[in-house]
C-alpha cells in the first residue's frame, strides 16, 4: 500500500530504501566524532559543492519530481525491487566496514589528519575509496528500487559528485603520501577491485 504525501507518493518498498538510508546516515553521524583533528583539507567552498551534489541526487533518487510523469526504465516487478533492496544493504555494509577501518582518519571533507596513516586493511587492500563504491552502490540500489527515471537522473548526479570527489581526493593523497600512494594506485582499483 502506498503511502500519500503532497504531490509524493512512496511505495513500501521506497519507504525501506529511504529508512535504510536515514539508519546509515545516522550511524555515519555517530561515528564521525571519533575523527582526528585535520591537519589540512579542502575549501569550505568545494566541500559545500559535493555535499550539494548528493543531497540533491538523494532527493531526485527517492522522490519523484511533482508534477512530471512517472516513466520507468526498469520493470515494476518484485525480483527488481528485492535485487535493489539487497544491493543498497549490501553496499551500506561496505560502507561500515570501509569506515570501521578509516578509523579516525576519516573525514567528510577531503583531508589530510594529524598523524594520518594510509591504510590499506580491510576493504582498502581492494580498492582506494571503498566508502564511495559503497555510496554509489546505495544509489544503484535505491534507483533500482525505485525503477524511475528520476530515480536514474539522482544516481547519474551522485555519480559526478564522487567522480569529482575521487580526483581531489586522489591528488590530496598523492600530495600526502608521494611513492606510497603511487604504489598503493598500482596495486588497487579506485572504486573495484582488479581482477588480476
Amino acid at each position: 500500500m502506498p503511502i500519500h504525501l503532497p504531490h509524493v507518493r512512496l511505495s513500501i518498498p521506497m519507504l525501506l530504501s529511504a529508512a535504510e538510508w536515514a539508519v546509515f546516515t545516522l550511524y555515519w553521524s555517530v561515528a564521525a566524532k571519533n575523527s582526528s583533528p585535520a591537519k589540512s583539507a579542502e575549501s569550505r567552498n568545494s566541500r559545500r559543492v559535493h555535499e550539494l551534489l548528493v543531497n540533491l541526487a538523494l532527493l531526485l533518487v527517492v522522490f519523484p519530481v511533482p508534477g512530471s510523469p512517472s516513466r520507468r526504465f526498469l520493470p515494476d516487478a518484485l525480483y527488481v525491487v528485492c535485487a535493489g533492496l539487497c544491493i543498497q544493504t549490501a553496499s551500506g555494509m561496505l560502507g561500515v566496514w570501509a569506515r570501521r577501518h578509516l578509523g579516525s582518519n576519516w573525514s567528510g571533507e577531503i583531508a589530510i589528519k594529524v598523524d594520518h596513516r594510509l591504510i590499506r586493511s580491510g576493504p582498502y587492500r581492494f580498492v582506494r575509496h571503498p566508502i564511495y563504491t559503497a555510496m554509489l552502490g546505495m544509489f544503484v540500489g535505491t534507483a533500482i528500487v525505485s525503477g524511475q527515471l528520476h530515480a536514474a537522473l539522482g544516481l547519474a548526479m551522485a555519480v559526478f559528485a564522487y567522480w569529482r570527489k575521487i580526483r581531489l581526493e586522489e591528488a590530496n593523497l598523492r600530495k600526502a603520501f608521494a611513492t606510497a600512494y603511487d604504489a598503493y594506485r598500482r596495486d588497487t582499483g579506485a572504486l573495484v577491485p582488479r581482477l588480476l
